[in-house]
């Protein structure tokens, strides 16, 4: 089975672009997908709202939109990097998610994502990173965040000193960075600050470290937790770090040579399908590509984002043998989640209205375990 939709379209209901998406499947297989609503020139400092839309039929339609965040209630700037956790023993949905890049906040839901809670600030926890890193800028995510067998919360989150890539006046650059984490034991109540993992300009193996940022993590078979971090390393492959507990005791494998980083947000997903040796196999979604064919002159891009791709390993991550391309023309951010009958739905950023990163759509693709091969 494979089958997409669009779920959002930009220049459609007052907004510019929808960026960043994000997906949840709920403890009732109530489908979430959210993505950034940004209504002027579509950049990350765009005063964006958070904009959800929501599926009572595993994903093959979606009620009318509804506004999750609305940056009227914060003020100018944005809200971004907008982070789902459903917690699959109470059904109650975490979203955690940040304003201009300096404050983050959580909400929860208790309906299936049908009404949030009013915003509460969880900024200090981030104010802890500054006895070992002078940040001005910090982000969550983005995509989903995951829950640990034992219930703990994890959240990558990346920070930045705001020196590097000025975004305009007034506005801060997202680079250099580092990259940690953040984790509740308290089903989301409230959060800690987990160890830095690695910072711009780290020697990993011999290779420079460039700027690490967006993240996404997993929980391996043998309990594990695997940080797929992003960054533009000359390298141009997505660096691996492991860690007991997703906080503390970091230790970085190294770049994956079967895994291209063009330079974009990835997401990962252990699903519920094991293999004969009873590990569960593990998705890996990305653009796979380092073509330069879509970048307009002066955009700061490395390569096009395209053909977005989904990789199954069924060892933890060590080898990626089945892949199945999603989109294969323009195509960037993503997310993927799994529904109950075993049916995978990912959530990505799509073509282009006037030039790469002004994407068209927000799509979801819905496929069987069945649908990816050799």
């Amino acid at each position: 089975m494979f089958r997409s939709i669009n779920i959002f379209e930009a220049r459609k209901e007052g907004y510019k672009t929808y960026r960043v998406p994000s997906i949840a499947v709920t403890k009732n297989d109530v489908v979430l997908v959210t993505a950034e609503a940004r209504p002027d020139e579509g950049s990350d400092w765009d005063s964006s709202d958070v904009i959800l839309r929501r599926s009572l039929d595993a994903g093959e339609t979606f009620r009318n939109r509804q506004i999750v965040a609305n940056h009227s209630d914060f003020g100018k700037g944005p809200i971004s990097n907008f982070v789902l956790i459903p917690d699959l023993t109470t059904g109650k949905i975490i979203a955690v998610f940040c304003w201009k890049y300096s404050r983050v906040f959580r909400m929860f839901s208790e309906n299936d994502g049908k009404t949030f809670s009013e915003p509460e600030e969880i900024t200090s926890t981030f104010e802890q990173f500054r006895k070992d890193y002078n940040w001005r800028v910090c982000a969550t995510g983005p995509g989903h965040g995951i829950q640990l067998q034992s219930g703990r919360m994890i959240i990558p989150v990346w920070l930045s000193d705001g020196t590097g890539n000025e975004m305009g006046e007034g506005n801060l650059g997202h680079r250099p960075s580092i990259v940690s984490s953040i984790y509740s034991d308290d089903y989301g109540l409230s959060w800690k600050r987990g160890e830095i993992i690695c910072r711009h300009d780290d020697d990993i193996n011999g290779e420079r470290l460039v700027n690490p940022s967006e993240t996404v993590a997993v929980q391996q078979n043998n309990g594990t937790i695997l940080f797929n971090i992003r960054s533009e390393s000359l390298i141009e492959r997505r660096l691996i770090a492991h860690s007991p507990d997703g906080a503390t005791n970091w230790d970085i494998q190294g770049f994956d040579d079967e895994l291209l980083e063009p330079v974009c947000m990835a997401s990962i997903l252990k699903s519920n399908y094991s293999n004969e040796q009873n590990l569960k196999e593990i998705l890996f979604v990305n653009p796979d590509n380092l073509e330069n064919d879509l970048i307009p002159t002066g955009r700061n891009l490395r390569h096009d984002r395209k053909r977005l791709t989904v990789k199954v390993s069924n060892d933890d991550c060590i080898s990626w043998p089945l892949q199945q391309i999603i989109e294969a023309g323009p195509s960037g951010y993503s997310d993927i989640a799994q529904l109950s009958t075993g049916e995978f739905l990912c959530v990505y950023e799509c073509g282009i209205v006037e030039r790469i990163c002004d994407d068209k759509y927000i799509r979801l693709t819905k496929f069987d375990r069945d649908w990816i091969s050799t």
